[in-house]
């Protein structure tokens, strides 16, 4: 059945030239799940649940529907989080929203690799030896490195294939085993299986403990990444009801893959013996143990480590594009321009694989990779944030600055009050997340707390100050010649409008073409 409904959904995309609604929920759904993050919240028990729906209330919903609209008001205008936070607060918040964006991607990648290489070190048959290995800080860091630097090299060649590994690592990497994970779970309860977690405890958490609020604030970071699905709103029919459809169907389907793998591991692992980078393979290893295939687990590590190394090898390249393409025009010194011959910006990825390097040195100085593993995690968070609270701002901001502009999606009819509930909870849900990010999590030891702050204060100090040390000393002769960059509608001198005029028409041509070819 499955099969049909894919031949058909295909068919009728290609009649119509359009994304059907279950194809864009299912692209959201890959976007958004990663199972790297199921042990952080299993410790909360049968109350994980509220931090994923509450996290998806406040923040994943509201991110997917003000993307869509903000990326409906500028189709042609490149720039993504730069064009929407740049057309309602200037060009420095903009280059400061999609600066953070590429920060941040950077930042994660430890973070990620270090999951790969806990996935790498259960490849083995000696379950007890596995468990130390993956445990060891200088095993942890070479494969860390290793791998990065690998993709890096192989992002310069520009190699077209990245992009079909990342959607089959996806599928073999998270999908599949996300199913398998619940099923083992329900057919060990199924055949008589004792649950390490009480069915029994309270949904809501325990809100007198402040350190169960603490750690549940990265969950956030769970849901991120669903603002990129928005450039794909002009290519849905009947958008105003169609996305909606899509985001909320998508959403439900990443909530319930989150609270059934989560509750799957708190099953089979008691809380006090969870680990925050090792547990989902000690999850897999009991219950291929616990149905007598011990030979699973190495599969399943594999599984896991080729979706990780597939999704590093496109985000290696992706966002660092962004940066890329605002740089040529004049945010960055020549420098961070210059391309090798494949048209790859060679010098942005040296910069940043030298930043992972230097990020990943802090493995000597935390006293364990698991302290590692979360302190650059909420790094990671607090610096998203940032850019998502500039995003929410402009998008109501945009409500009274373009009040007259066209909105293929809009949320809300009419009036601005919807918009303003939507972006004000995703705006004060994302600002509650930055808050509580700071806080050290009681369940992971830190060692001196003292590292801890310093990290994430001294982080964010720098990395948000130093766009605007980039755009101080910006001269006139950074800007590109061969730059095609919109200018924002609010520059009002005549080059800039003879240019966003004659980008408006080239769209304009284009999708005129296209409807021609279809019609």
């Amino acid at each position: 059945m499955a099969t049909k409904q894919s031949v058909s959904t295909a068919s009728k995309m290609k009649a119509a030239g359009k994304i059907g609604v279950g194809t864009l929920m299912i692209m959201n759904i890959v976007a958004v799940v990663s199972l790297r993050g199921l042990p952080a919240e299993a410790e909360y028990g049968m109350s994980s649940a509220f931090y994923y729906l509450f996290a998806a209330l406040v923040f994943l919903i509201p991110v997917s529907l003000v993307a869509a609209e903000l990326a409906a008001l500028f189709p042609y205008q490149q720039g993504g989080m730069f064009r929407w936070i740049g057309e309602a607060f200037g060009k420095k918040l903009g280059f400061l929203g999609i600066w953070l964006q590429w920060v941040e991607s950077t930042i994660w990648f430890p973070t990620v690799l270090t999951f790969g290489a806990v996935s790498l070190a259960f490849i083995g048959m000696d379950h007890v030896a596995d468990s130390h290995l993956a445990a060891n800080k200088y095993y942890t860091i070479v494969v860390v490195l290793g791998i990065y630097w690998l993709a890096t090299l192989i992002s310069m060649k520009g190699l077209g294939w990245v992009g079909k590994v990342s959607k089959i690592g996806g599928m073999i990497g998270t999908i599949i085993p996300a199913g398998l994970l619940v099923v083992f779970g329900v057919i060990y309860l199924a055949t008589g299986g004792q649950s390490q977690m009480d069915f029994h405890s309270n949904f809501l958490p325990d809100f007198t403990n402040f350190d169960n609020v603490v750690l549940a604030a990265s969950i956030f970071l769970f849901y991120a990444g669903m603002e990129m699905s928005g450039v794909h709103v002009r290519d849905i029919s009947n958008p105003a009801v169609n996305y909606p459809k899509a985001v909320f169907g998508g959403a439900i389907v990443t909530v319930l893959i989150f609270v059934l793998g989560t509750y799957a591991l708190g099953v089979i692992i008691p809380a006090k013996d969870i680990n925050l980078v090792q547990s989902l393979l000690v999850g897999f290893d009991n219950y291929s143990k616990a149905f007598h295939i011990e030979w699973f687990t190495p599969v399943i590590a594999i599984a896991l480590a080729f979706g990780v190394l597939a999704g590093v090898l496109t985000w290696v390249a992706g966002p660092s594009k962004g940066v890329f393409a605002v740089g040529q025009a004049g945010y960055l010194p020549p420098f961070f321009q210059k391309t090798n011959k494949n048209g790859v910006q060679k010098n942005i990825l040296i910069i940043q694989g030298v930043a992972v390097t230097l990020l990943s040195l802090l493995f000597v100085v935390m006293p364990s990779v698991q302290s590692f593993y979360q302190i650059l995690s909420q790094l990671t968070v607090l610096l998203y944030l940032i850019a998502y609270l500039l995003m929410f701002a402009a998008a109501i901001y945009l409500r009274y600055s373009m009040k007259n502009a066209d909105r293929p999606f809009r949320i809300g009819r009419k009036g601005n009050w919807l918009m303003w509930i939507v972006g004000g909870v995703g705006f004060l849900g994302s600002l509650l997340a930055f808050v509580l990010s700071f806080f050290p999590p009681d369940q992971v030891s830190m060692g001196s707390t003292t590292i801890w702050y310093s990290v994430l204060f001294g982080g964010v100090v720098l990395f948000v100050a130093l766009p605007f040390v980039i755009l101080a000393c910006r001269k006139p002769s950074w800007v590109n010649p061969k730059s095609d960059f919109v200018p924002f509608h609010w520059e009002k001198d005549p080059q800039s409008q003879a240019l966003l005029e004659q980008a408006k028409k080239e769209f304009e041509a284009k999708q005129s073409s296209t409807d021609d070819s279809q019609s």
